[in-house]
């Protein structure tokens, strides 16, 4: 067992120890989210297949709504059931697992086209999403020194934003097995790039393999970094972490915690209810729709664009303006854009001549997935990581990550029913009245985080007045 004494000696170590090499962890972080470039491809797939379903006539409006759902019914449970076997099998094993069932899914998509065959493959996929979600950002934490791990953590995100673009692009082959078919390769591609790459050193400790654990290390940060000093600290933080074990009855008998609890899972429910996985899986049905000037194919692609664009500019400034600022801004535009949305649709209902407006659509739901990206897409994630605490931060990423798929299902479902209930109009207004309240919800609830530690915040939320923090830029 490592004691203070012994802390306090690796400390010192390693604070005159020159850092690892950071190629090596940048790499492996790479190829590790190619497994979240096939999650964006997955979820996107919908978006320039349904306008040929329609138009072929070959899947029915209650079809088309499980199609698209079921991915997140399956993501749900996958993500909920993803620690059982990533725990045991490991990080890179369970990825390199999940690939197999995968890519078989996307072979029975592309091959078969009754109703069922694309269920039960939609199902298959959603779990592999799910359970991937989890083990690929397990992974990109452990590989990574403390000077990297926030960049290296952005890396999901920005990948599954590509995936998205990549599958927005084979649309423009307007043949569905075709874009199957080139959306269904790249689990081949990320399995023959990560294999290569190291297991991750901490869960090599917690089975007790040091020595495996050593030359993941030694792949990692380089051959003249001083890999006890670390070793050392991953057992002590794992002994600590069993020490303090945490259930659910801690988290609503503090009253403070709880709050804290309540705010990082509104911040999901703001995120998902307010229609962005509509705008993706539908894009190009939506543009369709709307007689845009543009061909849904490059409507597409060009809000696919801007969302790498606008997810990658949200790791720049996240640190600079601030959790608040930032998801203020991004909820009250997008409440803007999904307005203006649905009063193009309202006046287009009312048979009025559009076609001096085409260009609005395009321009909504692109401002739209900017304003998403840089905000309410990423923060509330960093959000939850930020006000709870540590040995409870478990049981809030399987709440949050269960209840953002399974509202990911409820949009996705029930979105063509909306619009057949309501109108697309209609629909649109009622996205743009929960970002209202979304944007109230941070306005009045939520602290800001940036540079406080976890104690400063939850004192904030008790009602503490916040004391001046000279030196405070712990997260």
């Amino acid at each position: 067992m490592v004691t203070e004494k012994n802390l306090e000696a690796t400390a010192c170590a390693d604070t005159i120890i020159t850092e690892g090499r950071k190629f090596p962890q940048f790499l492996a972080a790479f190829f590790a989210t190619i497994a979240a470039f096939v999650v964006g491809i997955s979820l996107a797939w919908t978006s320039p297949t349904f306008p040929i379903y329609m138009r072929e006539n070959t899947l029915t409006t209650e079809q088309r709504g499980w199609v698209s759902s079921l991915l997140s019914i399956g993501a749900f449970v996958g993500a909920l059931t993803a620690g059982m076997f990533v725990d045991k099998l490991g990080r890179k094993v369970s990825l390199l697992l999940l690939g197999f069932p995968t890519l078989a899914s996307w072979a029975l998509i592309s091959f078969s086209t009754s109703p069922s065959s694309l269920y039960v493959a939609r199902a298959v996929i959603g779990y592999c999403s799910g359970a991937t979600s989890v083990a690929v950002n397990l992974y990109t934490s452990e590989i990574a020194e403390n000077s990297v791990r926030g960049k290296l953590g952005t890396f999901y995100q920005l990948q599954l934003t590509v995936g998205i673009l990549y599958t927005y692009v084979a649309g423009i082959a307007d043949n569905i097995q075709i874009i199957s078919i080139i959306c269904g390769v790249t689990p081949i591609v990320f399995m023959l790039c990560f294999v290569w790459m190291p297991e991750s050193p901490a869960y090599l400790v917690s089975k007790g393999k040091d020595e495996e654990a050593r030359r993941a290390l030694r792949w990692l940060r380089g051959p003249d970094y001083q890999h006890e000093v670390e070793l050392s600290l991953m057992k002590d933080s794992m002994e600590n972490q069993k020490r303090n074990q945490a259930s659910f009855m801690d988290v609503i008998s503090d009253k403070v915690i709880l709050k804290a609890f309540v705010l990082s899972l509104g911040m999901m429910v703001f995120q998902q209810l307010s229609g962005v996985n509509a705008v993706i899986f539908y894009s190009g049905q939506i543009f369709e729709s709307a007689g845009s000037s543009l061909s849904s194919q490059m409507a597409s692609i060009v809000i696919g664009v801007m969302q790498v664009s606008a997810t990658y500019c949200s790791t720049l400034l996240v640190e600079r303006t601030g959790r608040r600022f930032l998801l203020l801004l991004s909820d009250s535009v997008m409440a803007i854009c999904l307005l203006v949305l649905g009063i193009y649709f309202h006046y287009q209902e009312q048979k009025v001549d559009l076609s001096a407006w085409g260009w609005v659509p395009l321009a909504s739901l692109s401002l739209f997935i900017v304003v998403f990206s840089l905000g309410f897409g990423p923060i509330p994630w960093i959000i939850m990581g930020e006000i709870v605490p540590g040995n409870l931060k478990g049981i809030s990423s399987s709440l949050g990550c269960g209840m953002s798929w399974m509202l990911a299902f409820v949009v996705t479902k029930y979105f063509e029913n909306l619009v057949l209930a309501l109108g697309s109009a209609g629909t649109f207004w009622l996205f743009a009245g929960v970002c209202v309240a979304g944007t109230l919800f941070v306005y009045t609830l939520l602290p800001e985080t940036k540079g406080k530690d976890i104690q400063t915040i939850l004192d904030e939320l008790g009602g503490k007045k916040p004391e001046m923090q000279l030196n405070d830029t712990k997260h």
